[in-house]
């Protein structure tokens, strides 16, 4: 009886997230209340604030699901046999890339309100999440690669740690120079240049030789940044 009372929560606590994900998307976070949550589910004050404590908190579940999602997405070539390291390191932020390219009015409108003061602490625990999600999917890749003989790393856990950082780094710089193209301040050259640059510093901590990754390819890039 407990684990199916738990379910049940888990599927109405999903119902909020769903809910939230499309009205962020058509709506925007910012003019999306916890009444118009409310309202779409026909559901009480009481049912919400039982599961989430603020619409913030709201925002932290959809950020939760939006990172799993991507993640679970990219499980088949993770489990492939037949795969190298360095293809399953590729493919992971490719997919990574791709899933979001999928879904970009979402990632738009999650984008216009993660920049706010307001949302800082939302922003640090996703970068806690994404740490606890990633590292531990780019650990055994590494060491796939250390056996293979192709990445010379005498610490896999600790480097996938480090690349993780490198690409959160990518990150707030990815999310400056959108802004900066946004505002014609910066030409497309640039965000070019810090790809490559990533990719470059990716390969040296791994000890691969220069251009063993190909990044986030040109047509990629323009789809957010053109």
């Amino acid at each position: 009886m407990a684990r199916t009372e738990r379910a049940a929560q888990t599927v109405r606590r999903d119902a909020f997230v769903d809910v939230a994900l499309r009205l962020i998307q058509t709506k925007g976070y910012e003019q999306m209340t916890v009444q118009d949550v409310l309202d779409q589910l026909g559901a009480s004050k009481g049912a919400f604030y039982h599961y989430f404590d603020s619409k913030r908190a709201l925002l932290e579940a959809v950020v939760e699901r939006s990172t799993d999602g991507a993640l679970a997405a990219l499980a088949p070539l993770l489990d492939d046999p037949h795969l190298s390291a360095a293809r399953k390191l590729e493919e992971v932020f490719a997919g990574i890339a791709a899933w979001k390219a999928q879904r970009k009015e979402l990632m738009l409108a999650i984008l216009e309100v993660w920049v706010s003061d307001d949302n800082a602490i939302v922003r640090e625990k996703s970068r806690r999440l994404a740490v606890s999600r990633l590292v531990p999917l780019l650990e055994p890749i590494i060491r796939q690669g250390v056996e293979e003989g192709v990445f010379t790393v005498p610490y896999p856990d600790e480097t996938a740690r480090t690349i993780v950082a490198l690409f959160q780094g990518f990150g707030d710089e990815a999310l400056e120079h959108f802004f900066a193209r946004q505002a014609g301040t910066i030409p497309f050259e640039t965000v070019v240049r810090a790809n490559a640059a990533h990719v470059d510093a990716l390969e040296r901590i791994l000890g691969l030789s220069a251009g063993s990754f190909t990044g986030l390819d040109e047509e990629s890039l323009r789809l957010w940044f053109g």
